[in-house]
């Protein structure tokens, strides 16, 4: 007899390529989110929660209200009736952006009655004998079964863990986040993806992140043409942050202070060099009213010595 399984993937991606390979039985939840980026609640299911969300993604990605309940909130419909599943399968990714989802649909799904079910995690990352870490939908067929087969059984500690990690996401004291990294779970990345979470922040030395730094650096480093190949790197390069061409495209968008277009390179202008050489700090001219959760993220500061924020 079959077991009646609810599986959450991380994208329309996956959701197809599973079905096409007929990997998975069961209610498939697409989720369409990016809570890595904006304001949050810890109860994402309520009203003025979800007004928060589309708010922010429609000033920031034009992503009107009518879309935003068709692709995300449809489909949170089908946790309504959570106890008719028997078990539930978590399909996420090694990086930040998938583990903020992650968390997120844990603590919904333990609102919701789910935490008595067996809830498995199948997710991508480090490959044998490869480099490079790999997404879901960049697994082969075989890898992708061998992933499914091997899917790892959370514990109530685990699911706790990530409740509690969503928790302090969407309050407004980051700080509190760094008490978690070391904490030892069933999520192989979660650790690495914390510390990425923290470093997000503007450095204290040139109001730049370490992305944007990190950016700056494959400038000076690379005979990069232009904006469009740069795009290329930052998005192939980006480390653990797991972002889109929407989000890089507007990473990039705030860099164009630090940026020359010649005719053949894109070049560092001076105020690059400056912010690179960590000669001054542009604090002031990146600050913005921009949400990580429940913290702007302008009001802290990260220190790239001690690895920790400070508060303005």
């Amino acid at each position: 007899m079959a077991i009646n399984t609810l599986h959450i993937t991380n994208g329309d991606s996956l959701t197809q390529r599973i079905q096409e390979l007929n990997l998975v039985e069961g209610e498939i939840l697409t989720w369409r989110e990016m809570l890595c980026e904006g304001p949050t609640e810890i109860k994402i299911e309520t009203e003025s929660a979800l007004k928060k969300r589309k708010d922010f993604l429609k000033k920031y990605y034009r992503i009107d209200d009518a879309d935003y309940d068709s692709k995300f909130v449809s489909q949170l419909k089908k946790l309504e009736n959570i106890t008719e599943y028997q078990e539930i399968i978590l399909w996420f990714e090694y990086d930040l952006f998938c583990h903020i989802n992650m968390v997120a649909a844990i603590s919904l799904l333990l609102r919701k009655g789910a935490s008595k079910l067996p809830i498995y995690l199948v997710c991508s990352g480090r490959i044998p004998h490869q480099k490079k870490l790999f997404g879901l939908c960049e697994l082969s067929n075989v890898q992708l079964k061998e992933h499914y087969k091997n899917k790892v059984l959370l514990t109530i500690d685990d699911l706790e863990l990530a409740e509690y990690i969503w928790t302090l996401y969407c309050e407004s004291n980051p700080k509190k986040i760094a008490g978690q990294i070391k904490k030892h779970s069933s999520f192989e990345y979660l650790s690495i993806c914390l510390r990425a979470h923290l470093q997000r922040f503007p450095n204290m030395l040139t109001g730049l992140n370490v992305l944007e730094h990190n950016i700056l650096e494959m400038v000076d480093n690379y005979q990069i043409k232009n904006i469009k190949q740069l795009m290329g790197y930052a998005l192939e390069y980006q480390g653990y942050y797991g972002y889109g061409d929407m989000q890089m495209k507007r990473v990039l968008a705030r860099l164009f202070q630090f940026l020359d277009q010649t005719k053949d390179r894109l070049q560092l202008s001076e105020r690059g060099k400056l912010a690179l050489q960590q000669k001054k700090n542009f604090y002031n001219t990146q600050i913005l009213d921009w949400y990580y959760g429940g913290v702007k993220k302008y009001d802290y500061l990260y220190n790239n010595e001690t690895h920790s924020l400070l508060k303005l």
